[in-house]
């Protein structure tokens, strides 16, 4: 409500329809003289911030101290008391992650990269001379050539060959051979062909262009050639760099990943709960609405206790976060209950389901936006 003067005619401004009272009883509009002074506007900004946080921490206590009260309250009409639970999740979820990403920056640490990567490597590399500088018979060394191949694949590594001389020993001395030895090389994408042999795009179309048809790779290979290209030229064999930007990229997800697990989730209420056709579908979205804004808060509060953990010594701050997850599963089963009306046996069986759905569905989405990630890179 603003708190401007009043017009004396009683036209709407913006539908031109009679104005019986304050407001427009077809679009609403309040009926007020349009020229604004600065101090309306100054206190009109005032008042609505106020008005916001007034509703949200009023909101807020409710939410917290009576589980399911607030969907129930929204489905049976009562909301005009209440802060729109679209408002308050667009709200929550921006100081949620706001928070999150300020106190938690995500400097993963190169040396596991690193690591990783020398497993596929360097370590690889020197396992496989020494394996063949011991091998007694010419037999040990192919053996020992095909085992390091395999490991090869799955590892998702691949050689570079150069000439050398290895020192095989047999039954009757030692015997100098010629051979080519065998050094690893890191490739981000283990499609069974690698691409370094290639310095750029163009340089490998133009060798496609030169073999016949029938020789030529398909669309689908061409697009992994050029991408596995792409990713040598920008990273240049920096498998710990590539990783660290999937990684960064994947965690900036969150947000989206949670907005799309919404309507998933409100499916699988509608299904668990098909048999209460008083629930629609937007009902269950409602309820599942107001979830998320008291998670955004618990986990605001449990992210504040692992700070407070780890600048200090208090033993009690672990006591304290193993209560905060009892009392936040316990939350999501009494919302379920006060919500739905059911009894306990039925609540709690149904809130088991719908957590091995969420959890299944969850690594499914983990595993989708982390693909996507990869292939945004």
């Amino acid at each position: 409500m603003s708190h401007s003067k009043e017009r004396h005619e009683k036209n709407c401004l913006n539908c031109n329809t009679e104005v019986v009272g304050k407001y427009c009883h077809v679009c609403g509009q309040e009926n007020i003289e349009p020229k604004e002074t600065v101090w309306g506007l100054v206190s009109h900004f005032f008042y609505d911030i106020t008005h916001f946080d007034g509703k949200f921490f009023s909101t807020a206590r409710y939410l917290i101290t009576k589980p399911g009260f607030l969907p129930k309250q929204y489905i049976e009409g009562r909301r005009a008391s209440y802060l729109h639970p679209i408002r308050m999740y667009v709200f929550s979820s921006a100081l949620f992650f706001l928070v999150f990403y300020s106190f938690y920056k995500f400097h993963f640490n190169d040396k596991v990269f690193e690591s990783a990567g020398s497993i596929s490597t360097e370590k690889l590399a020197d396992a496989r001379e020494e394996s063949l500088s011991e091998a007694r018979t010419h037999e040990d060394s192919v053996r020992i050539e095909a085992t390091f191949s395999q490991m090869d694949n799955i590892l998702g590594t691949h050689v570079i060959e150069k000439k050398d001389t290895v020192t095989i020993k047999d039954s009757t001395g030692v015997v100098q051979r010629t051979r080519k030895k065998k050094h690893n090389k890191v490739s981000f994408f283990n499609f069974g062909n690698h691409d370094t042999e290639y310095e750029s795009v163009a340089a490998y179309d133009s060798i496609q262009l030169t073999l016949p048809k029938d020789q030529r790779d398909g669309w689908v290979r061409r697009i992994i050639k050029h991408r596995n290209i792409t990713l040598q030229q920008t990273y240049d064999d920096d498998e710990a760099r590539f990783w660290h930007d999937v990684a960064e990229k994947f965690v900036h997800s969150f947000p989206y990943m949670l907005f799309i697990s919404l309507p998933l989730y409100a499916l699988f209420l509608k299904l668990l709960y098909i048999r209460r056709r008083q629930y629609y579908y937007v009902d269950h979205g409602i309820f599942l609405i107001y979830l998320y804004i008291f998670t955004f808060i618990f986990m605001l509060l449990f992210f504040g206790a692992m700070k407070l953990d780890e600048s200090t010594d208090w033993r009690w701050i672990a006591w304290l976060q193993t209560a905060l997850i009892i009392s936040g599963i316990y939350y999501a089963y009494k919302s379920m209950r006060v919500f739905y009306a059911q009894g306990r046996g039925k609540t709690f069986m149904k809130f088991v389901l719908f957590n091995i759905c969420c959890f299944f569905s969850l690594m499914f989405l983990f595993v989708i936006f982390f693909t996507v990630a990869v292939l945004r890179m």
